[in-house]
């Protein structure tokens, strides 16, 4: 059965190779006409998507899904639809005085046949948006979506096979043998979203066809509260960025910095600000369950590990519900006192779990973050606009926000994109267009050019022209 899929992974990229060749340079309105079919994908067929996610999580919100997948793949397909043709233009590049009058130029050109892996924890937007700037950049795509949700990767291929040509852009389902497969094949570009130690074996195995890659990984993001904060309304804002998705979001807030003497302060007002937003839990459609077993039961292990070395651990649980055996929702979890050597501090951990650690003063703040591999995201919360600075100049992070939580991510006219350990590279917006565009550089030669005065046979004719070159330059 393997070999059956692999075949047509093959078969599927010789094909878009194939039309890439007829078709090596998009017209806008091919382009557009690809973003628009891409946008009815997203319009029409909301509910089979939102229905498809919460069938694979065993429990998703489907007000998350339509405001963290849906609403972000339509305001970034707008947008692209906005700007494209600004961003197609071939634009002048200053040329330097002894060239002159000739001219420079740069052509962004598509790359060929683009792939996508994308991860289980936000399948639509994950796989849609990179297809997006793929598309608009005149590529060829194929996607290869998670196997730990299989519904939406079976929708995905059919809604696909629907808007698009296979020619055009393509799903390939299966599992992670296929990924490895995927990942083999000689693309143009690969962007891989997903953890860090599977994209280390993307980018070996895309260097053996040095194929360049774009890899959205993820890490420890840090949350740090200022003396300054408003504790109030930076704890409503945490709750809220750490419970999305039940705390499966690449981008989540890993691990809080607060004031020392503040801790308990902090567990107080946080648990109250997520009783606030989910005063249920078993039954609550709002609040997501974990993705699969394997991944539930590695959380149940990380916060035993933690209350076994003696840290203070605070499920929070509004109602007092119990849960069934079966129940993948996993309680809200607050930990403090958590020994640097324990998994929840040492590994990235994806889900509705939050160490909280204090800290004397800035700089050990500081200390604290740049001893760790560098995070996707950082998050400071207060008023100090010196605290602020230093932040923002002394750590080193894929994106910050400031007094909120996550909203750098959805900014269009802002980069997304890891830094170190957390990522290669980044789209979105016209950074998304320029990544999978190769920007050509064309120099246009004038019939006035005295270049051929530095030709051989060299005399003096040479000798006086590359001296006033020296001086000029």
């Amino acid at each position: 059965m393997l070999q059956v899929r692999e075949d047509v992974l093959g078969e599927r990229f010789k094909l878009q190779r194939a039309a890439f060749e007829q078709q090596p340079f998009p017209d806008p309105g091919v382009r557009k006409d690809r973003l628009q079919r891409l946008l009815a994908l997203t319009e029409r067929h909301e509910m089979d998507i939102c229905a498809a996610i919460d069938a694979d999580f065993g429990g998703r919100s489907a007000h998350e899904t339509r405001l963290a997948e849906l609403f972000v793949v339509r305001a970034g397909i707008r947008h692209t639809l906005s700007h494209l043709k600004g961003w197609m233009r071939e634009r002048r590049v200053a040329t330097t005085l002894p060239f002159l009058p000739g001219r420079n130029r740069l052509i962004p050109q598509p790359l060929g046949v683009v792939g996508i892996v994308s991860p289980w924890n936000y399948p639509f937007q994950l796989a849609v948006a990179p297809v997006t700037a793929a598309l608009a950049a005149g590529n060829r795509v194929l996607v290869k979506p998670s196997e730990l949700t299989p519904a939406f990767s079976a929708l995905l291929a059919k809604l696909a096979g629907e808007h698009f040509s296979p020619d055009e852009l393509s799903v390939i389902t299966g599992d992670a043998e296929m990924g490895k497969a995927f990942v083999s094949m000689p693309f143009d570009h690969l962007l891989f979203t997903g953890s860090t130690a599977v994209g280390r074996q993307v980018a070996i195995a895309a260097a053996a066809n040095l194929t360049p890659v774009t890899l959205e990984l993820g890490g420890k993001s840090p949350a740090i509260f200022d003396p300054s904060c408003d504790l109030d309304a930076a704890t409503a804002s945490i709750a809220y960025g750490k419970l999305l998705n039940a705390g499966q979001t690449c981008i989540a807030p890993d691990y809080l910095l607060v004031p020392k003497g503040q801790a308990a302060a902090v567990v107080t007002k946080l648990a109250a600000a997520a009783a606030r937003l989910y005063p249920t839990l078993r039954d609550n459609p709002d609040y997501t369950a974990i993705i699969s077993d394997r991944h539930f039961q590695r959380l149940r292990a990380m916060i035993a590990e933690a209350r076994d070395a003696g840290a203070n651990v605070v499920e929070i649980n509004p109602a007092g519900e119990e849960f069934s055996a079966t129940s993948r929702k996993l309680l809200p979890t607050l930990v403090t006192n958590a020994g640097p050597d324990l998994r929840l501090m040492r590994e990235e951990i994806f889900g509705p779990v939050l160490p909280i650690v204090e800290y004397a003063t800035v700089d050990e703040a500081i200390s604290h973050v740049n001893q760790a591999e560098r995070p996707l995201a950082l998050y400071w919360f207060g008023n100090d606009s010196g605290n602020r600075r230093r932040i923002l100049r002394e750590t080193v992070a894929g994106g910050v926000t400031i007094n909120d939580c996550m909203l750098h991510l959805v900014q269009e006219n802002q980069p997304f994109g890891g830094v170190g350990a957390s990522g290669i590279g980044a789209y979105h917006g016209e950074w998304g267009f320029r990544t999978f565009s190769k920007e050509k550089p064309v120099f246009l030669q004038s019939r006035l050019s005295a270049g051929a005065l530095l030709r051989p046979p060299y005399g003096k004719t040479f000798e006086r022209i590359f001296s006033l070159l020296r001086h000029i330059t």
